[in-house]
């Protein structure tokens, strides 16, 4: 009885490794094409851009908007808990808010924006008040939107990789970009939402939220398993591009990915409840999201693949090769991510400091019970360099 256990709980665990070499095998061979719309309906945008604490980013995000090769959008900015004496904005597209109460909520001030909407728009985009973006942004999410998909989401690449950590966490959302967004989307599920660089019908939106009222961190993950468990595809807009600062330090990383471990500890049961009813519905969409949204956070499963595979080792057991070569097939896969982004070779010179970066998010996970007490979002500084050309694709 102990041994089939012990046989269960490593398969539980290892097949992670395994997958996304399995997903990326599938998608080269039964990946179903997108093609591009033409005649395209300009579709009319509200650009909710949300602010906690912070403004000092809000002009360069507003400038970024303000540059979209694209007519039909208004700019909603929610400066929420803010000193806003110095914002000043002269174009007649950016609508300046600033909720008299305290909402301490992405959700709460998505929603804000919405009762404040100077006419009824057609589709909300979620930016965050640390993002630039492509001029072609809005362009690239009306493809998907005149294909009848009524969620969107984009790709988040890094502006700059001036530290390791930052190098790091770029590497991170390139690996996800390519399987969570691209691969999923391409075998005929859904892409995960990832908090900004997201659109959506604003009949979805209020469908989701207008009476789920949210506090704390992952509004992402509890938007994509309504959205899903109704039965609706997210669609994955790879040019679509947001530039996202990334974390600088230690101090952030600890604090962001301990909000970002508790969120998925709390919303796991999504993965069961997604996972289940497509087994019972037959869909295909629902099955594969989740298995998906089941998957542990990335350095979690590394780490304890490798206590299995020192286990076996030590145990002298065959097991451990199987191990090995999961964990080859891994990094395998985790290269192909990189290369399929066109990583920068500052990405590839971090890579070295892994174990480091680990060692950080083991300290995160440490922190859990008091994540979302510290702070309810991320500080960053200004970055000095945007590494990629806007027009730049992936």
């Amino acid at each position: 009885m102990m041994n089939t256990i012990w046989i269960l709980i490593q398969f539980f665990i290892g097949y992670n490794l395994v997958l996304p070499i399995v997903l990326h095998v599938l998608y080269q061979l039964f990946s179903r094409g997108h093609g591009i719309s033409h005649n395209v309906k300009e579709y009319d945008y509200a650009i909710i851009v949300t602010a906690y604490e912070q403004t000092e980013l809000l002009p360069a995000v507003v400038n970024s908007l303000l540059r979209l090769t694209y007519s039909n959008y208004t700019i909603y900015i929610v400066a929420d808990k803010c000193d806003i004496s110095n914002l000043k904005f002269a174009d007649e597209r950016v609508v300046l808010l600033r909720p008299a109460e305290t909402l301490a909520s992405n959700t709460r001030s998505h929603l804000y924006a919405i009762d404040h909407f100077k006419r009824q728009h057609e589709i909300v985009t979620i930016i965050d008040s640390d993002n630039l973006v492509d001029p072609e942004y809005l362009n690239q999410l009306n493809i998907y939107f005149d294909q009848g998909y009524e969620a969107v989401q984009g790709v988040r690449r890094a502006k700059s990789f001036e530290t390791n950590i930052a190098a790091m966490d770029a590497a991170r959302d390139l690996y996800y970009h390519y399987f969570d967004g691209e691969v999923l989307f391409g075998l005929g599920s859904s892409a995960t939402l990832a908090g900004s660089g997201m659109a959506f019908t604003t009949e979805l939106y209020l469908a989701c939220f207008r009476t789920h009222d949210m506090e704390g961190a992952g509004f992402d993950k509890v938007l994509q398993a309504k959205i899903v468990l109704n039965n609706k595809r997210i669609a994955f807009a790879k040019n679509a591009i947001v530039y996202d600062e990334k974390t600088a330090d230690t101090s952030q990383l600890v604090n962001q990915r301990s909000r970002w471990i508790n969120t998925w500890f709390k919303y796991l049961k999504f993965g069961f409840s997604i996972l289940g009813k497509g087994i019972l519905k037959g869909n295909w969409n629902q099955v594969l999201f989740g298995i998906i949204l089941l998957r542990p956070p990335l350095f979690l499963f590394i780490l304890l693949s490798l206590c299995c595979f020192l286990v076996n080792l030590l145990l002298g057991s065959i097991t451990s090769v199987i191990w090995f070569l999961a964990f080859v097939a891994f990094v395998l896969s985790f290269y192909t991510a990189l290369q399929h982004g066109k990583a920068d070779r500052k990405i590839y010179s971090a890579l070295r400091n892994i174990p480091t970066f680990m060692y950080f998010q083991v300290l995160s996970l440490l922190k859990i019970r008091n994540a979302n007490k510290r702070s309810v979002a991320t500080k960053h500084v200004v970055s000095p360099v945007v590494n990629h050309h806007p027009n730049q694709n992936i």
